[in-house]
């Protein structure tokens, strides 16, 4: 639909929340905006909200809808062109490894790296899908 602006939210399934809140809010800095222990936490990333997930809990749900996963699930960041450098920088001397770099048709670079949970994450600068 012509209608839809975005993807206001995004979902990881996590069983271990504690690791989920250290790496996303005390690593990442992300900020907490809801969180219930053993179920969920949620984080503000810029416009959109992150959602964490422990799949033990909310595959049994009836509302909102049952849902879980398992594997490595995949999302990324995007940032300002003109901070991908400096992020890429902060990431690694925040003790994280990069798993891989790639370079894209129209010259732009994303990197990856796993959470806690062997999730891979991703950071793109504006511009990848443009």
């Amino acid at each position: 639909m012509k209608e839809f602006t975005q993807i206001k939210e995004n979902c990881l399934y996590i069983k271990d929340l504690q690791k989920a809140k250290k790496f996303y809010h005390h690593t990442l800095g992300l900020e907490i905006i809801h969180h219930e222990e053993e179920k969920h936490i949620f984080f503000r990333v810029g416009s959109s909200v992150l959602l964490c997930f422990n799949p033990e809990d909310s595959k049994l749900k009836t509302s909102p809808p049952a849902h879980y996963a398992e594997g490595n699930q995949h999302f990324a960041f995007e940032v300002n062109q003109a901070e991908y450098e400096n992020v890429k920088n902060k990431v690694q001397k925040l003790g994280i490894t990069i798993i891989d770099t790639i370079v894209w048709k129209g010259g732009e670079e994303s990197f990856y790296f796993h959470d806690p949970e062997n999730n891979v994450l991703e950071v793109v600068p504006t511009g990848v899908w443009s």
